[in-house]
């Protein structure tokens, strides 16, 4: 009997593996193709909208997706690279097509600012993503949503106090209050899921917004 038990058991690690595999393909992947459809975005939304398409909220919001479809079969180190192969996959998509698709990326320094902040916010949302599907306790549910939460709460601040983009705000501040209201489980985590997305939204703008305006000026 332990002779023919063996090599099932040596197959599953080996079966685990090229769905771990194939799982971070998807992810690479389904990044790569929104990020050709955000370029694409551009020229598709009117007006001062088109900004969104080039949203950090957005774009980060792909690894929180990546990590929670990952969050069953995989640990929290796959969610990670999952959600960096799907943030950076979108910077390559992106730019490659506003290279070889459009007129070109111009300056080389916006792709590479990105594809660093991808490195950094990939991991740490594709781990929130995990956390708020499979969360072991409310506390990781919490933090993972209001992480997702306070990104579009960013995008809201910055329309609203250095764009005056009213609408668009409106609409970003409307995204930031629906998340916790549909997503959480309950309504005490509802609850708090919004309270800590506000300082979330706040260190967001206060790490990613004013840095890159610095950057642009």
């Amino acid at each position: 009997m332990a002779t023919t038990d063996a090599p099932e058991k040596l197959a599953e690690p080996s079966s685990a593996t090229s769905g771990r595999s194939a799982a971070l393909a998807a992810a690479a992947a389904g990044g790569l193709l929104l990020g050709v459809l955000t370029n694409l975005a551009q020229g598709w939304l009117p007006g001062a909208w088109n900004q969104l398409a080039n949203s950090g909220a957005i774009w980060s919001a792909s690894a929180f997706v990546a990590g929670a479809l990952l969050a069953r079969r995989n640990t929290l180190l796959q969610a990670a690279v999952g959600g960096l192969v799907a943030e950076a996959g979108l910077v390559v998509g992106y730019y490659g097509y506003a290279e070889f698709g459009r007129e070109g990326m111009g300056s080389p320094i916006f792709p590479l600012i990105w594809l660093a902040m991808a490195c950094v916010a990939g991991p740490l949302f594709g781990i929130a993503g995990q956390w708020w599907r499979c969360g072991k306790d409310a506390r990781r549910r919490i933090v993972g949503l209001a992480a997702l939460s306070g990104l579009f709460g960013m995008e809201g601040v910055m329309y609203a106090w250095d764009l005056h983009y009213t609408p668009q705000a409106v609409a970003c501040f409307a995204v930031f209050a629906l998340i916790p209201l549909v997503m959480a489980r309950t309504y005490q985590e509802r609850a708090l899921t919004l309270v800590t997305a506000v300082p979330c939204a706040l260190l967001a703008y206060s790490i990613v917004i004013l840095p890159l305006q610095a950057v642009s000026s």
